[in-house]
């Protein structure tokens, strides 16, 4: 059985990064100029700071609907809530430490958008006009601007054919959801693959010898047979087995529902040890 861990430093970790996300924020409405007025080159011409507000989603993404920003802010809070319940569930369940710093970094792009768009409608005047109400209805801000290419896309492409694109701004929280989920992605064979704790290996070791020792501390007595043919040693195979289910118990995970591709991923491995 995994050691259970402390969740408080993940968490932590969370806040710190929430704090970044949001003074970064706030420092660009307070001293920059939206739009292209306002941008700054920071290397080159590729990396640039640009104030734009976004209504939808990460990247720029929006829902035409309504109701679709307050469809948004709403998921974003019980994700922001699963997320945090799910990193705290697999810290005591002893998960593997890139895991629960992978989704401490999921936590804190969740909490500092929902902050934006809870609270910014009312505290920085920014929701969009005709907004029912200036709650749950922020604008968030993005402000990296990693301008790589931008010009029409050609008519042969299917969908998209004809428009114009510009690479997508995006903020911190944005980079922190990012960078987590390609984390978990990219290095779930090293979160999910445990070498046995030292206690386990001796006791692996111990029921070995007693094993081959046929439970008999002494010499065998005349009526104890011992069999030295390797090819008739059945603990072997039994240990192997027992060892493959125990490989296999830390994969028995709860689902991370916001994120369908890890949800797979973690099903795959569970089915192909």
């Amino acid at each position: 059985m995994n050691q259970s861990r402390n969740p408080a430093p993940y968490l932590l970790f969370s806040v710190l990064l929430i704090g970044i996300d949001q003074a970064s924020k706030l420092l660009v409405h307070k001293y920059m100029q939206p739009g292209f007025s306002g941008q700054i080159a920071l290397i080159g011409d590729w990396l640039k700071l640009h104030y734009v507000l976004n209504p939808g989603m990460a990247f720029g993404m929006q829902l035409g609907h309504e109701y679709g920003k307050l469809f948004l802010t709403l998921f974003r809070l019980v994700a922001m809530v699963a997320i945090g319940g799910y990193m705290i569930h697999l810290a005591r369940a002893g998960a593997s430490k890139g895991l629960l710093w992978a989704l401490a970094m999921i936590l804190a792009g969740a909490v500092g958008n929902v902050i934006d768009s809870t609270f910014y409608g009312v505290l920085l005047g920014n929701a969009p006009y005709g907004s029912p109400t200036p709650w749950f209805h922020g604008q968030v801000i993005d402000m990296i601007f990693v301008d790589f290419w931008e010009g029409f896309i050609p008519d042969w492409v299917p969908i998209w054919g004809g428009q114009y694109y510009s690479t997508p701004i995006f903020n911190i929280a944005d980079s922190c959801i990012f960078l987590g989920v390609c984390s978990i992605l990219i290095f779930q064979g090293s979160f999910h693959s445990h070498a046995p704790e030292d206690g386990e290996r001796e006791d692996g070791e111990k029921e070995e010898r007693e094993e081959g020792d046929g439970g008999l501390h002494g010499p065998p007595s005349a009526e104890t047979t011992v069999d030295t043919n390797p090819q008739n040693d059945t603990s072997t195979p039994t240990t192997t087995e027992e060892d493959e289910n125990k490989k296999g118990e830390h994969l028995k995970l709860p689902l991370l529902w916001p994120c369908p591709m890890v949800n797979f991923r973690l099903w795959y491995m569970g089915q192909n040890p």
